[in-house]
Formats: C-alpha cells, structure tokens, sequence
C-alpha cells in the first residue's frame, strides 16, 4: 500500500525524467524481462577500464567511453560490470566519442544490460542528483507509509477482535499472507483464509513447531515452497506463547518495523489472555474437584455456558504427568480443541496431571494428545459419571505402570495382574529380604529350597505333583518344605503364609 505517485527508484524512472532526455539504446524486447524496472540503489561515473572493486552492485554506471581508446574488447568490460551487479550503463556522447560504439550496444545486448545515453548536453551529475531525488523521494514515501502503517494497525487493535483485526489489518497493508500460529504450533488465525495452499501451509507448521519446540525467542527467514516466510515469535525465552509468520518477500526496514510493532502488540494480547487464561483454568481444576464426589449435577449447571455438556457417558477418563499441567503449549492446545469438539472433549487439573474426559466413541483425541506432545496418558476403562473417582484412580494406575509415550489403558493393567501392579521397587527389596534366608541356606549347604518352594506354590502345594515336576521322592519334597519352615520360622500350612511366599518369588523373579 505505498503511494502510487511516487516512483521507486529504477532505469525507467530516470529515463521518464524529460529534462534529462536520455534514450535507451539497447530495445527494451532484447532484455531479460524486468530489467529497466529493477530497483536502482545508486548512480556513479567512473571512465576506468575495471571500476568493479569501486563499485557496490545495484548501481547504474556513467561512462564516457575514455578508456576504449586503450582497451576496446567491450565483452569483457560490460561481463564484468553484470557480473559486480550493475543495473544498467549510461554513456555519454559527444564528449570523447560521436556516438555509441557499436561493440559496446551488442556486448550489452548478448549480456542483458540495459544501455542508455546521456546526450552531451546533460551533465553526469545531473542524472546522479536525479537519482538521489529518487531515492529519497522514496524512502520518505516508504517512512510515510510505515507510520501510517502502524497508525493502522494500532487503531485496528482497538476493536472488538483486536487481535484478529491487527493481522488483518498487517496483510492488507504488507498485501501478502499472514498467520498467527499458537503455543502448540497450531494456525489459530489467518488473513487472508486460504491464503496460503495446504501443503505450504503444513510446511511453515512445522517449521514453527521446530521453533517453539526449541524455546527461546527467535526471529527466523525461510523458504518453503516456492514461498518466503518471515517467522518471529511471541513472547518472552521459556514461555513462547506463539508465532508469526508473514508470507513476504524481502521485507525493507520499514516493512520490519510495521511488523515489529504488530509482533508487540500480539504479545501483549496474548498475555493480557494468559491472565484469563489462568481463571479459567482454576474454574476447569474446580470442576474436575465436583466430580470427584461421583456427582456430575454442580459440574454440568457451572461449566455447561461456558465450555458446553460434558461428554455423555459412558466416558474414558484419562490423566497426564502432572508436568503437563505447566504446558502452555499443551493446555491452549487443549482449549482450541475443546472449543472445536464442544461436548466431546473436557479437561482440567488435577492434583498429579491434567485430567481428561471424552466419550469411549472419541478415544483418538487421546492417542492425538499422546502422540503430539509425546507424554503418556493413562486410560481407565468406560464408566459413567457416579463412578468417576474410581475411573480416575484408574487412569492414574495405567499412568504410572509405563513411562513411553502414548496411551495406557488400565485394562491392560488388570489383565497383567494385581502382583504386577504391586511390582514396586520397595515391594521387590521387601521380596529379596524375605527370600534371603532361604537363598542363604541353599548356597551354603547345596541345596534346593527356593526351587523346591516355587514348584512346590505351582503345583497347589501338592507333594505327589510337584515331585514329578522336579524329578525327585515325594519324602524329599515333604523334608525340603519342612527345612524350608525352620529356616524363615514360618509354618506353611496356613493359606496366608503360602500366599506371601508365593507373592515374593513373583516380584523377586
């Protein structure tokens, strides 16, 4: 959006200026498509035969022609003016020379670059001045616009949906695409929608995911596709709230400053949100506290206006690392997902993770939390909401029976067993400890009580059977159980002393 009137400094702005009356000599069709519009940063004379090391590129160069007197192979000269990045050369006539060598036009010609001619009645600083008119002229125009850039995009920001409004505000001025992606890397608003194809979009996803994965604020450029992206995040290094991507090419100074200013301005909306955020947060960690009385009624009355039903049971509760309860990335993520399956998804915290509820027909919103974040959720098994303490006691023991990522459903765990379940480091040295004495004996003295024991529980303490198991006399099973007892000073008749040693050898191995 700046000022039509004013001309971006180029071959063609100069070669529009009739007082200086200069006429491109090499035909417009012959040349690269775009070559007299190419932005111009500079206009110098220099009758050297190389001037390249004295040259910066974007330059149009001044000659006279002085120095083919000496050195006409103008092949090499014009190669290695395109080659330093001159825009385009102007020759002076009439003041060395009558007129245009013809070598030098087709030397221009074959190597793309534009030749002008400064009559002798124009003077080399007077296309120079016009040049630095130009350029000033439209670093004022560039200045204007980017104040009144950010005058715009600071009045949007007043609006109702200040941030929505501000973006687009910022895509109409910069006239590209523009996305404000959230703590978890999810694209939360764009302008314009669709601006962007699917495959770029997911590609600048990623990208920003990479980026806020790392943590730490970071302004970033890239290329996906076809497409330059600016990336910058927003917020402070150790709690990034999100992203902007800006669908640019090669911003200027002032362009960056529009942006800087829209960056700012999002950040600060996003912690004025955060503030709210915390609310809501402690108003959803009430509700799971009402639920866990088994009674839904005062948590469907206080959250249906503001987070819709809760899920109709029959329900999976499921439950996270308490660490997940510090994600910003995850809980937003969590709120826009909610919002999106309104009545299939509620969440909130618990006192050791984020408790999650969804209907046993939408057990994939789990497995997407576990894979996007890479955390363990554990699952209970369906149940209705009279029973949700329990559930959630549930979830919490499938939780802590597994540290890979991804889901652990409770049924699973009670198929595994109650020994299983018990399997505790402190239960396993409690284990070791009662075993000892019997694993003491056998090293001492050669023998076999622990094998005798466990084959012994295996076969329903059933001499006959247990003696065929290991290959010996039922007297010698009868006399090893009766040595076994005298050396833990416990009688194995009673069902409870056999359950214990039983129990031992499970969780000792």
């Amino acid at each position: 959006m700046v000022d039509a009137a004013v001309s971006p400094p180029s071959l063609r702005a100069l070669l529009a200026r009739r007082d200086l009356r200069l006429r491109l000599v090499v035909d417009e069709a012959a040349l690269p498509a775009g070559s007299v519009d190419r932005p111009v940063r500079w206009v110098h004379s220099s009758d050297l035969s190389d001037p390249t090391p004295f040259l910066s590129d974007g330059l149009v160069l001044l000659t006279t022609g002085t120095q083919f007197a000496t050195d006409d192979d103008y092949t090499a000269y014009v190669g290695r003016l395109a080659a330093r990045g001159v825009r385009a050369l102007g020759f002076g006539t009439e003041v060395v020379r009558d007129g245009i060598p013809a070598g030098l036009t087709a030397a221009c010609l074959a190597a793309g670059m534009p030749l002008f001619e400064v009559p002798y009645r124009t003077p080399f600083i007077a296309v120079a001045r016009a040049g630095a008119e130009a350029l000033a002229a439209d670093a004022y125009a560039r200045r204007s616009w980017s104040l009144a850039a950010q005058r715009a995009v600071s009045l949007a920001a007043l609006r109702p949906d200040g941030l929505s409004a501000t973006l687009s505000e910022l895509s109409k001025q910069l006239d590209c695409w523009v996305g404000l992606f959230d703590a978890a890397g999810a694209l939360r608003v764009e302008h314009p929608a669709g601006g962007l194809d699917t495959a770029t979009r997911e590609g600048v996803g990623a990208e920003v995911t990479m980026v806020l994965r790392r943590g730490t604020r970071a302004a970033a450029s890239l290329r996906v596709a076809d497409t330059s992206v600016t990336l910058q995040t927003l917020g402070r290094g150790g709690h990034l709230r999100g992203a902007l991507a800006v669908a640019a090419d090669d911003l200027d100074h002032e362009a960056r400053n529009v942006v800087t200013a829209v960056v700012a301005m999002a950040a600060l909306a996003l912690e004025q949100q955060d503030g709210l955020g915390r609310a809501i947060g402690t108003f959803r960690a009430g509700l799971v506290q009402t639920l866990l009385t088994d009674d839904p009624s005062l948590a469907r009355r206080a959250g249906r206006d503001l987070f819709g039903p809760l899920p109709a049971a029959p329900v999976l509760v499921g439950l996270t690392p308490a660490a997940a309860t510090r994600s910003t990335a995850l809980n937003e993520w969590l709120e826009l997902r909610a919002h999106e399956r309104r009545g299939e998804l509620f969440f909130g915290r618990g006192d050791d993770g984020l408790v999650l509820i969804v209907p046993t027909g939408a057990r994939e919103l789990l497995d997407e939390i576990a894979d996007r974040f890479e955390t363990v959720i554990g699952c209970s098994t369906p149940t209705g909401y009279d029973g949700f303490s329990g559930a959630l006691a549930q979830a919490r023991t499938a939780r802590e029976r597994t540290a890979e990522p991804g889901v652990a459903d409770f049924a699973d765990t009670a198929r595994a067993g109650l020994i299983a379940s018990l399997g505790s480091e402190a239960a396993r040295a409690v284990a070791d400890g009662a075993l000892a004495p019997l694993r003491r004996y056998d090293v001492e003295q050669g023998s076999a009580l622990v094998e005798t024991l466990d084959a012994w529980l295996a076969h329903d303490c059933s001499h006959e059977a247990t003696a065929q198991a290991l290959g010996i006399h039922r007297h010698t099973v009868r006399a090893r159980i009766a040595q076994a007892e005298r050396v833990i000073e416990r009688d194995l008749s009673s069902f409870a002393a056999r359950a214990e040693l039983w129990a031992a050898l499970r969780l000792a191995g």
